[in-house]
């Protein structure tokens, strides 16, 4: 008798799904940190500041985080999956479920991955796309720490050199004020007090322009550090604390170790090469362990279908797959050993490309080395001949015009050492960050 029956089975089962939460950047501006009203702000306090108050660090951290996330969901197939939950559906003939399996009033399912090959290659690959975030997070906060850094350092550099120019002006309208009187006296033509008149207004025209370069760089200072508009931002003159030079070939050594993007690519490359290795494995079979448990009722006319009618059954045992022809694999194999080769030829010219980037940069460095020596010897040479001319005039052997020349000579020669020093200061930066240096500085 073939009769129509009701039967509640499996076909829709209510799983205890495990829900990932998407985190979100806040939106609410960072608090602002403060300094005590005129306390300077030392270099290392301004990076301190700039670490944390910067929403791109954050926004890289975030992003760490998230592929942390993104390896963990590969890794659950690998761990116990437990599954519960009935349904309902109409069957005419007999007994089964919408999927095909006994219709029973609960259905218990176990699932957990023993041995499969491409699943634990996408799980080793993404772990190492976690440290490539990681590493990215890193090269986040050396941008930031060069970018404070450099800021800082500069506009100590513009603050000097405007008190220098306004000690200049004043020499110039000195200057000035004795070509004119030596003009009216018939000792110099007046054509002498235009270029006295000229001087002064190069001079002002530098002031301006430093002025605003001056504002620019506290404006910029204030956004790295999160420090409040209003006041003045008191900095001071500060050495990069480095240890002595190192040869080029050192340097070098450094950044192969050490270099973020150097880094970034060798474990792009083991990425890869854990996606082909467990490519390649898709070949062989893969294994589960699997268990099921179904309470079954007599409500779904099992007594005329079997001859004996058990209530509860329980499965438990492990499932093997064996590829015998598989396209998808074949497929995956070949792109697979495409992105390690790629991701191998990238890391090949990263290295070389660090490696000269390493030698201009250290070349670069010795150079501005060398000026700074040159500028300081300068300075010191304008500052024993102004010495000499104010003892002479001290004597009567010289007169205020020639010793206020010398003492824009002079106020020249500082602005000169004061460039060429923080030249050189932002070309040691560049290298610690090339030999992946600059964070143990600021430690």
């Amino acid at each position: 008798m073939n009769k129509k029956t009701w039967s509640a089975g499996a076909c829709s089962r209510l799983a205890f799904l495990a829900l990932f939460i998407a985190a979100t950047l806040a939106a609410d501006e960072p608090p602002r940190a403060a300094l005590p009203s005129g306390e300077t702000l030392t270099l290392e306090r301004a990076v301190a500041l700039a670490l944390q108050n910067s929403r791109e660090l954050a926004l890289a951290r975030m992003r760490h985080t998230v592929s942390e996330r993104a390896a963990g969901v590969h890794r659950a197939a690998f761990l116990p999956n437990l599954f519960t939950g009935s349904g309902a559906a109409y069957s005419s003939g007999f007994p089964s479920s919408a999927t095909g399996e006994a219709p029973a009033a609960l259905n218990v399912s176990y699932i957990q991955t023993l041995l499969n090959s491409p699943a634990r290659g996408r799980l080793r690959a993404a772990n190492e796309e976690s440290e490539v975030q990681r590493l990215s997070y890193e090269q986040t906060r050396d941008a930031i720490i060069l970018r404070a850094a450099t800021a800082y350092l500069e506009l100590g550099k513009v603050r000097g050199s405007l008190d220098l120019l306004r000690r200049e002006l004043e020499s110039a309208q000195k200057i000035t004020g004795v070509t004119r009187e030596r003009s009216e006296a018939g000792l110099e033509l007046p054509l002498e007090i235009t270029r006295a008149e000229l001087t002064a207004a190069r001079i002002e025209q530098r002031i301006v322009a430093l002025e605003g370069r001056e504002e620019s760089l506290e404006g910029e200072l204030r956004k790295h550090t999160g420090l409040p508009p209003g006041e003045r931002i008191e900095v001071a003159r500060e050495e990069i604390p480095i240890g002595a030079a190192q040869p080029v070939g050192e340097l070098i050594e450094l950044a192969l170790a050490n270099n973020l993007e150097i880094r970034q690519a060798e474990h792009q490359l083991r990425s890869r090469e854990h996606r082909l290795k467990g490519e390649r494995g898709g070949y062989w079979p893969t294994v589960d362990l699997v268990g099921q448990y179904a309470l079954l009722t007599r409500f779904n006319n099992y007594d005329e279908f079997y001859n004996r009618f058990e209530r509860h059954n329980v499965n438990l045992g492990v499932q093997i797959r064996i590829p015998i022809f598989s396209a998808r694999t074949s497929a995956a194999v070949a792109l697979a050993e495409s992105e390690r080769n790629a991701a191998e030829l990238e890391l090949r010219n990263k290295r070389a490309d660090i490696e000269q980037e390493v030698r201009r940069r250290a070349r670069r460095t010795r150079e501005l080395d060398a000026a700074r020596e040159v500028a300081r010897l300068e300075l010191k040479v304008a500052q024993e001949s102004l010495r000499v001319l104010q003892e002479g005039m001290e004597a009567g052997r010289a007169n205020l015009r020639d010793v206020e020349k010398a003492r824009l000579e002079e106020h020249e020669k500082w602005m000169a050492f004061l460039d060429a020093e923080y030249e050189r200061q932002r070309a040691q930066l560049e290298l610690l960050q090339s030999t992946g240096q600059l964070a143990r500085v600021f430690q």
